[in-house]
């Protein structure tokens, strides 16, 4: 690792067999935790490249827990590493869809740089990660939604899960994760905290069997945020969506804000679901789960989507959904 890390100091790129052969030693625990720290800490002074992600990304999948699941549901998920501290937007799309009745298999993990990551907020409402089949297959079937903690069916992520907490900053592990959903579904939904990001993920998705979405609000969140316009990316191309364009209001980054704990995102979380939010926290919800409702429905408006999404917050199926999850 050490001749490895000087070359990468001075600016060597690696190729995709070289990232894949990595990722897997990295699994292999054949690395000190000061050399993965070094090495995580390169990808925040340079960008990673495209060869990079994709050896990382197959190195991932193909180490990973395979989990005979349909593929016929969504995933909605975010790279996190945004600093905005928003509330768990993603999440909350997942329950909203579920409640719309799409079947969503979400994968997630504790959030390294923020309060909260998807889960976080599981575990704290007494949610249990599993990789039981039975028991996803059972919530696939009969909740419509299932919910894959990564580092229980990744060994790397689960290798530099310590590391990334301790760094408490974003790494090219925040890119990793959203490409990497063991199930592979059919549908999904990307959310990246920068266009050079959302780019190189459209490059890697782009030739796949799978219908997705890539969004980035222009002012740095990894989802639809309603404060400024969003870049998306999709088969057909690319192009920018604006508030309007959902039927909504412009909001302000404070009318999305998280609380300070878990506990503090816990209380948004449910208030969403039980309709006691505010109009700014279920609209941003709204829009998020209308654009992975357009991605599945390609020929459904985005406004449709949006009436979509507010019958099941309204209709509380989408509460009905998580309490059925974490009482299964």
């Amino acid at each position: 690792m050490r001749k490895l890390l000087n070359l990468l100091f001075e600016n060597y790129t690696l190729t995709e067999e070289e990232a894949y052969k990595i990722m897997v030693e990295i699994s292999e625990e054949k690395y000190s935790q000061v050399e993965l720290a070094s090495f995580l800490t390169i990808f925040n002074m340079r960008n990673i490249t495209l060869d990079e992600l994709k050896g990382y990304r197959r190195a991932l999948l193909d180490l990973c827990i395979k989990i005979d699941l349909p593929k016929n549901a969504i995933d909605i998920v975010g790279t996190g590493g945004d600093g905005k501290d928003t509330f768990n937007i993603s999440t909350l799309s997942s329950f909203v869809l579920a409640g719309a009745g799409e079947k969503v298999i979400k994968q997630g993990n504790y959030g390294a740089s923020s309060v909260s990551g998807s889960s976080n907020m599981l575990d704290n409402f007494g949610y249990k990660f599993s990789t039981d089949i039975d028991v996803l297959k059972k919530e696939y079937d009969e909740v419509g939604i299932t919910f894959l903690h990564a580092p229980l069916f990744h060994p790397a992520l689960a290798k530099v899960a310590p590391i990334r907490k301790g760094l408490a900053v974003k790494t090219f592990f925040n890119l990793m994760g959203p490409l990497v959903n063991p199930v592979q579904p059919d549908y999904q939904n990307l959310g990246t905290f920068d266009v050079k990001t959302a780019r190189l993920y459209h490059y890697v998705m782009q030739n796949s069997n799978i219908q997705y979405s890539i969004s980035t609000a222009l002012d740095g969140y990894d989802e639809i945020s309603l404060t400024s316009p969003t870049k998306v990316y999709n088969k057909s191309g690319e192009y920018i969506l604006e508030s309007k364009d959902f039927g909504l209001e412009t909001l302000s980054a404070n009318d999305i804000k998280g609380g300070k704990t878990i506990e503090d995102n816990s209380k948004i979380f449910l208030n969403v679901l039980e309709g006691t939010s505010t109009l700014a926290q279920k609209n941003v919800v709204l829009a998020n789960a209308a654009l992975a409702l357009q991605t599945i429905y390609p020929t459904k408006d985005l406004i449709e989507c949006v009436a979509i999404a507010n019958e099941s917050l309204e209709s509380k199926k989408a509460l009905n959904v998580f309490k059925k999850l974490i009482e299964s």
